[in-house]
């Protein structure tokens, strides 16, 4: 359980009511886009809700994106409410004249059942990439299924050494690459990118031409938790090895972002993110994206939570107990509950909206 808090929410449900409440009372234009996937873990209706503020023909649009990764939306949701609820980032960028649209949960059913993927089991932030997939097993990924995924739970001190050893022996990059790439053979294995397009992507892609196509340059800030330093936001670029962006979106938020493309990211490599949205809803716009991937706990818990998820998805989706226990890991995965990790989440938050508007100023 999440201790009350003015931001952040409790629940899924708790966090859309919020949301949705706090964006009317600063005037927001709001689209929901309702999931039928639903409903979700308290009966509730599940949608992605898009608020808008600003002008409708805006050269510059500040996108800030929430649930990517379902239950990473526990802290994107707060950010999201906190700029909404003590406005002085918001109001900063409209008078500079921007339109910003805030996209709460993408990814609502992963969101509200506390898992990272969406009803598919697939990655949401892998799933935007050319379809059909290859023909034939993912080669990389098969190497370590078998490890992640054992047949049986908790795996015991032998699955521990056989990892060990697949990472003495072909790297710890090669280890965290081939997990997390965004493998394409196995539906039920982890950082699935999917066989077609999610319900999530084509809702993306929809907001995408609604409220940024036509746009001069755009500002997309993706909220992500689980990568580095508990607390610490690091900005990593979100687009494709497009040297002009990267340096754009270096100008914009400073020389400290990384990049999958150049190995300074605490990311592996991986295909089919959000971002490649963008080249093709939005074209003749400039981009400037990042995501804001603040860190929780050591990353070898994030992968265990991780595989128990899956793992009581695959071999015990019916026991009430076990699927509870995986939410909470998860949970505990991806949301540190102190008010230290909170007030540094908002404070970075905060200012990665406050640059956005800067470099638009500046433009």
């Amino acid at each position: 359980m999440i201790r009350p808090d003015p931001d952040f929410p409790a629940s899924y449900a708790q966090a859309r009511e919020r949301f949705l409440a706090a964006a009317r009372a600063r005037g927001a234009r709001i689209e929901s886009f309702e999931n039928p996937a639903g409903p979700g873990l308290d009966g509730e209706v599940l949608a992605a809700d898009v608020a808008v503020l600003g002008p409708s023909d805006a050269r510059d649009v500040v996108l800030i994106q929430s649930g990517t990764h379902g239950v990473e939306g526990y802290c994107g949701s707060g950010v999201q409410h906190a700029l909404l609820r003590n406005g002085d980032e918001l109001d900063a960028a409209l008078a500079a004249g921007a339109r910003v649209v805030l996209l709460h949960a993408i990814n609502p059913w992963g969101f509200s059942w506390r898992r990272r993927v969406t009803e598919d089991n697939v990655d949401l932030n892998r799933n935007v990439r050319p379809f059909p997939v290859p023909d034939g097993p993912d080669l990389d990924y098969e190497e370590v299924h078998g490890l992640l995924l054992p047949d049986h739970w908790p795996p015991g001190a032998a699955n521990e050494a056989a990892i060990a050893a697949f990472v003495a022996r072909r790297g710890a990059a090669h280890f965290q690459f081939a997990f997390s790439h965004g493998q394409w053979s196995r539906a039920d294995g982890v950082f699935y990118s999917g066989r077609a397009p999610t319900w999530s992507q084509r809702t993306l892609r929809e907001v995408l031409r609604r409220q940024v196509r036509g746009a001069a340059r755009f500002y997309w800030i993706d909220l992500h938790t689980g990568l580095g330093p508990s607390g610490h936001g690091e900005l990593i670029y979100a687009g494709r090895d497009v040297a002009a962006d990267i340096a754009r979106a270096r100008a914009c938020w400073g020389p400290s972002v990384t990049s999958i493309y150049d190995g300074s990211s605490t990311s592996a490599k991986i295909g089919g993110m959000v971002g490649n949205a963008f080249y093709d809803e939005c074209p003749g716009s400039e981009l400037a994206a990042v995501a804001l991937e603040y860190g929780t706990v050591p990353m070898d818990a994030v992968r265990d939570a991780l595989r128990f998820d899956h793992w009581v998805a695959a071999h015990a989706p019916q026991d009430a107990q076990a699927r509870a226990r995986a939410r909470e890991t998860m949970l505990e995965a991806f949301f540190v509950d102190t008010d230290d990790w909170k007030t540094a989440i908002l404070t970075q938050g905060r200012d990665t909206l406050a640059k956005a508007s800067a470099a638009i100023r500046a433009a």
